[in-house]
């Protein structure tokens, strides 16, 4: 019984946290992006287009596409996805509704209210931090708010592409798409880009920050200690490198150790403490993979050839 009440307080908290991502996500576009006529790509952005390109209404194409891209997400991501990303749109596309209202004008970074920034590449920097870190609740939970979240997630199940990145590739041509619409310049361009930037930024960062990896040349002469506790406290693995010292043309062991960013104030931490003499070298790893680390994508067929191996 405990186990089952368990389970069900997690849920719940899991579409909570999707709740609060949506919210800070909409806030991002209702308090900051929109009252100051700045816009961000996305999937609004490539209806709009091809809305100008083909004379169809923007909603047929928005619809549609959503229903695409949200069948492939349950058929190759589960229905667990799927039920999260529903509530998700659903949830977003009510909060549009609210937080747009007049009767939150005061959230909305205007003269006179309080959120309000008279620098408006400070306003597109916030309201793209705002979207990274609402999407990135989101994603954490296995959701999305439909549209592109959706294909960025997709892609990265499969390609070991940043999600980031993903949405660079996309929202560079859909924000260049702009200028096609009367009204806007150039510098609604330059603007989109920052907003993509910082959405990028804060994206990978939010989401990948502790998967971040460093490697380790540590040269001490208690390097056998400092090994050992590696090894056995912090369960990571660590090799001995035979080097020579040229000054002293005397041979050396070097430990080459590989460990999450978060982990690296604990072992110079231990290292200090077991030799003060030491000498450590950092270099940041941008991809590990293996265990204890990430594994590797290989695209969709590699996750086939996998698949069937295991049923063999």
């Amino acid at each position: 019984m405990k186990g089952k009440t368990r389970k069900i307080l997690f849920v719940i908290w899991e579409y909570l946290v999707i709740t609060v991502g949506c919210a800070i996500f909409v806030m991002g576009w209702t308090s900051f992006l929109l009252p100051n006529g700045i816009i961000d790509g996305g999937l609004t952005g490539i209806c709009a287009v091809l809305s100008m390109a083909t004379g169809i209404s923007v909603d047929i194409f928005y619809i549609s596409l959503q229903v695409i891209l949200i069948i492939l997400a349950v058929w190759i991501m589960g229905t667990s996805f799927g039920a999260k990303t529903l509530y998700a749109i659903a949830v977003t596309t009510v909060l549009f509704r609210v937080f747009g209202s007049d009767s939150f004008h005061f959230l909305q970074s205007v003269p006179g209210e309080f959120l309000y920034v008279d620098q408006r590449i400070l306003i597109a920097m916030i309201g793209g931090l705002m979207e990274a870190i609402g999407i990135g609740l989101i994603f954490r939970r296995g959701g999305s708010t439909g549209g592109t979240d959706i294909f960025v997630l997709l892609v990265n199940k499969f390609w070991p592409v940043s999600p980031g990145q993903v949405y660079i590739y996309i929202d560079l041509v859909v924000i260049a798409s702009i200028l096609l619409i009367p009204g806007h310049t150039f510098s609604d361009v330059i603007l989109g880009y920052v907003t993509m930037f910082s959405f990028s930024f804060g994206l990978d960062f939010f989401l990948m920050g502790r998967k971040s990896s460093v490697q380790l040349l540590i040269f001490s002469s208690k390097f056998d200690q400092i090994a050992d506790y590696i090894n056995q406290r912090m369960e990571r693995g660590v090799t001995v490198l035979k080097a020579v010292g040229w000054f002293t043309k005397s041979e050396k062991d070097v430990l080459l150790v590989l460990v999450r960013k978060f982990q690296l104030g604990e072992v110079t931490k231990i290292v200090k403490s077991i030799d003060p003499k030491a000498f450590v070298s950092v270099v940041t790893a941008n991809d590990v993979y293996g265990e204890g680390f990430d594994e590797i994508k290989a695209g969709i067929e590699g996750a086939r050839k996998k698949k069937m191996d295991n049923s063999l």
